[in-house]
């Protein structure tokens, strides 16, 4: 470790801040974004699922009408 920190010491900064990281998104920029989608369409879906559940619980409250004789004939 100290042998990287040694090398990036005598770099100027735009090496260190510019074009190292630009030099990681050109070679792992697929990876980023193939997990960044990932984890955004995991999030969509259990926002949909969310929704989905609330709303067929706002329903069945509406329908019951909240009568408690029903929930004995289960």
């Amino acid at each position: 470790m100290d042998g990287i920190r040694e090398t990036f010491a005598g770099m100027p900064w735009w090496v260190k801040w510019v074009a190292v990281p630009l030099l990681a998104l050109f070679v792992f920029g697929g990876v980023i974004t193939s997990v960044l989608g990932a984890l955004i369409g995991i999030v969509f879906k259990l926002l949909f699922f969310v929704a989905l559940v609330g709303g067929l619980v706002f329903v069945v409250k509406k329908v019951g009408g909240g009568s408690k004789s029903s929930s004995r004939e289960w």
